[in-house]
């Protein structure tokens, strides 16, 4: 927050907005334009994949600018995770001016400019939709496809934070909204009526709720009214939309508070009905327990910048849905592998009509959970062959997960955790132990006695 303050000391009474001007300013008011002298982005801080493009597009006369969430973040004082530029020049434009970009997009075409791994996302100036038919029933944006200008194009972003522009020429920034006093005051505000622009794309609700997680700012009192209030709309939502974001939410390095705020606001239910119904049905407490950890451990892998993979998330997700299945059937006298598979099969078909997982993640998803109970069966040459198998590390941390979290896997847990560091005949030695532990010694069997010979 250092640069916000350096900010705000030198502009507080230069450019002042009370809470009622920021609710009733209009598209026709003047910009608050910060000079650089002013703050303190730097161009050092900028990628320089994002710089050629802004360079690319002034030297070639069309007005360039970083916009949305990496100039709020530089200004926080994060690094941003991904450089977006708005312009007024047209998609074929940029597209023309580029060598290595592509365009893409339906309901509104923008620009991919490619560095080798690195893309930087080109965007021309929108305007808000300005027909009726442009907007569903239900207040859903179903066509936006219509350019305009950079004072438009603010106007008709989601939140007042992430519709702040540094322009290339002069690198001053450009506030038509009063996001930089939102900043200043930590809070979260959506632009324009909040009812109308949740109902135009009701994922804003989702966003919104990802940066008080992220960012650790506070909703505005409108922004968050209307959250419990219209969770419901997110049905609507394609479901692989709604896996992009839930990967957003759950994946980026804030996911056990992110999920508290899903749960508080009724988000979550729309998202995985299946998990929310039995975590507050079920009286244990470890189904719960594992979930949080499940996000903890996550979220650590993120911050030591370790690999995660949505595989594991979702088996956690979804893991108290797909046991109590299991249990079930095998009370109905189904096989114990089969009633898991048939457990496993059935949760994964109804949690992709809300969050549509693909198959290359359900796939190993299914293995980290049929493992669980491959891990119990240790006897012969079965222990060697699981421990062989490519998803045998992820199915032992969910085992770990379990046993942590409270379920009766304990003794199977430190099992394993010997079995790995041991070496082969100690390993032979340890899956014979089960074999004589599980082998009842036979009773006796008493000799019978021949008969005495009569005597004549």
């Amino acid at each position: 927050m250092l640069s916000l303050n350096k900010i705000f000391s030198k502009l507080r009474n230069k450019h002042k907005r009370s809470d009622t001007d920021k609710q009733t300013a209009s598209s026709s008011a003047a910009p608050l334009i910060i000079q650089r002298p002013d703050h303190t982005i730097s161009r050092k801080q900028i990628s320089p994949h994002a710089l050629k493009v802004l360079y690319g597009l002034k030297d070639a006369g069309y007005e360039a600018y970083l916009v949305g969430g990496c100039v709020r973040d530089l200004l926080l004082g994060h690094e941003p995770k991904d450089f977006d530029v708005a312009t007024d020049a047209s998609p074929e434009q940029i597209h023309k001016l580029f060598r290595k970009s592509r365009l893409i997009g339906r309901r509104f075409k923008l620009v991919h400019v490619g560095f080798g791994k690195n893309i930087i996302e080109v965007a021309t100036f929108r305007a808000p939709p300005e027909a009726e038919q442009h907007v569903d029933e239900q207040g859903k944006i179903t066509r936006d496809n219509v350019f305009g200008t950079l004072e438009q194009d603010a106007w008709r972003r989601d939140f007042t934070i992430n519709a702040l522009y540094y322009n290339i020429r002069d690198f001053s920034l450009i506030d038509y909204t009063g996001g930089i006093a939102d900043l200043e005051q930590g809070k979260i505000r959506l632009i324009g009526d909040v009812e109308t622009r949740y109902r135009e794309d009701p994922v804003r609700m989702l966003r919104a709720l990802r940066f008080v997680g992220k960012l650790g700012l506070v909703l505005d009192e409108e922004t968050e009214r209307w959250i419990p209030k219209l969770a419901d709309l997110l049905k609507a939502i394609p479901a692989a939309r709604l896996f992009d974001e839930s990967l957003k939410l759950y994946l980026s390095g804030n996911a056990a508070v992110t999920h508290e705020l899903l749960c508080h606001y009724n988000v979550f239910p729309q998202l995985f009905p299946q998990t929310d119904a039995v975590l507050h049905t079920e009286q244990d407490h470890f189904p719960r327990t594992l979930l949080i950890k499940a996000l903890e451990n996550t979220d650590q892998r993120i911050d030591d910048d370790k690999p995660v993979t949505p595989a594991f998330l979702f088996a956690a997700l979804l893991w108290e849905p797909v046991r109590q299945r299991w249990q079930d059937y095998i009370a109905n006298k189904i096989p114990n592998i089969p009633a898991l598979q048939r457990a496993c099969a059935e949760v994964i078909a109804e949690q992709i009509k809300n969050v549509a997982v693909p198959k290359r993640f359900t796939l190993v998803t299914r293995d980290i959970w049929v493992l669980q109970t491959r891990l119990e069966q240790r006897s012969g040459k079965r222990a060697f062959r699981v421990l062989e198998h490519p998803k045998f590390r992820a199915a032992y941390d969910f085992l770990l997960l379990r046993a942590e979290s409270g379920e009766p896997v304990t003794e199977l847990t430190q099992w394993w955790t010997d079995f790995q560091v041991a070496s082969e005949q100690e390993r032979l030695t340890m899956v014979n132990s089960l074999a004589d532990s599980s082998v009842k010694p036979k009773p006796r069997r008493r000799r019978r006695r021949k008969p005495a010979a009569k005597s004549e």
